[in-house]
């Protein structure tokens, strides 16, 4: 299963969840969704301000677990 990793890059880079809202310009309740992993897909426009704003690749961003 493919999860996203955005709630450990936040930590790791020591920034909240308000900080990415602000950065990507968007609401609350789908950067809330895309961090608990309830999202069931990711546009590459949304991906790729992902990448630049936590400074990191796609690799980074997704995770496969079993």
């Amino acid at each position: 299963m493919v999860f996203l990793n955005v709630k450990d890059i936040l930590a790791k880079k020591n920034k909240s969840k308000y900080w990415l809202v602000q950065q990507m310009e968007s609401d609350w309740q789908s950067i809330s969704a895309m961090m608990n992993n309830e999202t069931k897909g990711i546009k590459y426009d949304t991906l790729e301000k992902l990448c630049k704003i936590l400074e990191c690749t796609p690799n980074d961003i997704f995770i496969f677990k079993d």
